[in-house]
């Protein structure tokens, strides 16, 4: 069967997707991959066919008006919301580059990351089964919790309600762009209704967020979509460091963009030396500055999650839904220092199961907070419950789990 992935954003929104299709092309079936350009090479690595979306959708988060909206705005909510009049600019180019890519490949199923918007309305077009596979909850109604996009643990009878920002949030914000698209390139009605959901599939552990008692057999909590890279190995000048001490605290923040990158770079090497840790910091997202590598801190550019954390005594980091999940499953104790959207709610989710300390405050954060929290994570009972969580998700396969669900779903509709 020929199935079409459309996902959008960094690093962390492309890699799962990934994930899915080197499973559904071990099960025998097609895949294009419809993501920013800048992920080409990653595709082609895994070998699945490829279709660019605009380049510039990345290109705004080096802006500097993108940075100050991060860096302004504190943790959440705020500073995705301030993003969204940037990517207005260039929503009609996305949608349609997501069309074209349908057309030359004419998929038989489309699955698709919440943020490509034209995905629904183009499932509905060919007449195909849609399903929306996320990394984060937030698309599905439930009582259970908010939507991660707030800062918030619970708002009681609200939080069923909450939800219809992530549900509804992008159609609504970009509507005339969306009914300018379907009238002009799909020569559909203007207003006319989206594929309904085949299923919905999230890409999570149900040890770290379980399934809501309200959602149905249509939902599905797979447990992560890990694209693993065995062949990796150390280079030598890492493979050194690791071998001459403890093992250091691993700190990098994805690709979240740099404020002021000096700053944390220097309060993080002055946080490990008050707590006298070693630190294997990665830099390459930016949010870190330039440092110089001593006996207790080495420097990469970055590294497999999966080969890495392991090897590592704890982890800090931004909260990004691939990064926690991979944290976790190394079995060790994982800090959090948010920088936007739903990366709160995984902070929160980290701190309930007993498994990190509470979440750091991007600006207003000290070098003391963060010896703090990196002596937190050598606390017995911490490292206990670390290791159970480990050991729950390193026994899932995700994909696998996704994949039938899929082909269950389908098989049922024929």
């Amino acid at each position: 069967m020929r199935f079409s992935i459309h996902t959008l954003g960094t690093r962390g929104d492309i890699q799962p997707y990934l994930a899915l299709s080197r499973g559904l092309k071990a099960r025998g079936h097609e895949v294009l991959i419809v993501a920013p350009a800048q992920f080409a090479e990653m595709a082609a690595a895994e070998g699945v066919a490829f279709a660019p979306l605009p380049a510039e959708f990345l290109e705004l988060l080096e802006t500097a008006e993108a940075k100050k909206a991060i860096g302004s705005s504190g943790a959440g909510f705020g500073a995705g919301f301030k993003l969204l009049r940037y990517y207005r600019e260039i929503g009609r180019k996305l949608l349609d580059a997501e069309w074209d890519a349908a057309r030359m490949f004419a998929p038989e199923a489309i699955l698709f990351h919440p943020k490509a918007l034209g995905a629904p309305h183009i499932a509905a077009k060919l007449g195909i089964p849609l399903f929306l596979a996320s990394p984060l909850p937030g698309f599905t109604y439930t009582s259970a919790f908010p939507t991660p996009i707030l800062p918030f643990g619970s708002l009681g009878p609200l939080n069923r309600v909450s939800h219809a920002l992530m549900i509804h949030g992008g159609r609504i914000l970009f509507a005339k762009t969306i009914r300018a698209w379907r009238a002009e390139a799909l020569g559909a009605s203007a207003r006319g209704k989206t594929a309904p959901l085949s299923g919905t599939l999230y890409g999570y552990s149900p040890h770290v967020l379980p399934k809501p008692k309200d959602w149905g057999a249509d939902v599905a909590v797979t447990g992560y979509w890990f694209l693993d890279t065995p062949d990796w190995k150390p280079d030598a000048e890492l493979a050194d460091f690791l071998a001459a001490g403890d093992p250091p605290i691993y700190i990098g923040f994805g690709s979240m963009p740099g404020v002021d990158p000096q700053r944390l770079a220097s309060l993080v090497v002055d946080g490990l030396k008050r707590a006298g840790k070693r630190g294997l910091l990665a830099t390459a997202g930016g949010a870190l500055g330039q440092i110089e590598p001593s006996r207790h801190i080495h420097v990469i550019s970055g590294a497999p999650h999966d080969r890495l954390l392991p090897l590592m005594h704890a982890t800090l980091h931004h909260g990004g839904a691939g990064t926690t999940g991979a944290a976790l499953r190394s079995g060790n104790p994982t800090a959090i220092c948010p920088f936007l959207g739903d990366q709160p709610f995984w902070a929160r989710r980290v701190v309930a199961l007993g498994v990190g300390p509470k979440p750091l405050v991007k600006d207003a954060m000290t070098a003391e907070d963060l010896a703090s929290a990196f002596l937190a994570m050598d606390d017995v009972g911490m490292r206990a419950r670390a290791a159970e969580i480990g050991t729950a998700i390193r026994a899932e396969d995700g994909v696998a789990a996704a994949i039938d669900f899929i082909e269950r779903k389908l098989n049922q509709a024929r």
